[in-house]
């Protein structure tokens, strides 16, 4: 018995080690989404009037109620970063004057290394404020909707109708989506379930702005600040190549949907 137990007790401590670190990094990731439209000031549309989308049969018409019932969700998970944005960028503006860092600035620093993912061994660091900054930053809503429609054939599918997932990302715990009727032999994934549409939206902005595999689209996002030039979609779709397995024909297949549906217009450039 004393063997096994001892057998178990590293296990045991790692088990611990991640449920204080990783299980508050959901809960503060849930609370800026819950306060994000109370910050944005923008309405939202009400989820029980979401239109059917597989009912609408005029595709111009169904083109335009869906962009125009996800759009406003965009603007507001987008309003509450630039708002955060703003923070870090004071933070680090006081910083270059020779300033120190308060202990509210350090402990919100310290909150957000932790929602973005960020090691914080040095939080009043230029590497780690310019980090930060690339992560703390919109997406754009013709990015966001070009790529909703193309995951959710505009909203009909079953993971956006039943999942309220518009964005097709996946989850790998048993029971935490809906599982896709052609999930290859062995797989495991599930596509992820969401309790409304402002939350789908706002963790598939946290994925890009938080995930490895798109360091690339925030890299373009941040050149394009640096020339003091629009953070739009068609620019970070060049970053996309891991969104999908069809690499450089699903970036192309975004621009395309940008383009065609005239999405750049709708781009809040106040952001």
């Amino acid at each position: 018995m004393n063997t096994a137990w001892n057998s178990l007790k590293p296990y045991l401590v790692y088990c611990a080690v991640v449920l204080i670190f990783f299980v508050p990094a959901i809960f503060l990731v849930d609370e800026m989404i819950d306060k994000s439209a109370e910050v944005s000031g923008i309405t939202l549309p009400d989820e029980s009037d979401k239109p059917d989308f597989a009912g609408i049969l005029d595709v111009q018409l169904k083109k335009q109620a869906f962009f125009d019932f996800l759009e406003p969700f965009v603007d507001d998970v987008n309003a509450q970063i630039m708002s955060e944005r703003e923070r870090v960028l004071r933070i680090r503006n006081k910083l270059m004057t020779g300033n120190s860092l308060s202990g509210d600035d350090r402990r919100y620093l310290e909150n957000m290394a932790e929602v973005y993912e960020l090691e914080a061994d040095n939080l009043a660091s230029e590497e780690f404020l310019n980090v930060l900054l690339r992560r703390v930053d919109k997406i754009p809503a013709s990015l966001a909707l070009a790529q909703a429609a193309n995951e959710s054939a505009w909203g009909t599918s079953r993971f956006s109708e039943d999942g309220n997932n518009f964005f097709g990302q996946w989850c790998y715990s048993d029971g935490c989506g809906l599982v896709p009727n052609r999930r290859r032999e062995g797989a495991s994934h599930e596509v992820r379930s969401f309790e409304s549409t402002r939350e789908s939206v706002a963790a598939y902005i946290h994925n890009l702005n938080t995930f490895p595999s798109y360091q690339m689209l925030r890299r373009i996002r941040q050149q394009l600040r640096q020339q003091n030039r629009p953070v739009d979609g068609l620019s970070l779709a060049d970053g996309l190549e891991s969104y999908s397995s069809r690499g450089r024909d699903y970036i192309e297949e975004v621009q395309n949907m940008i383009y065609s549906n005239n999405l750049l217009s709708r781009d809040n450039t106040s952001l």
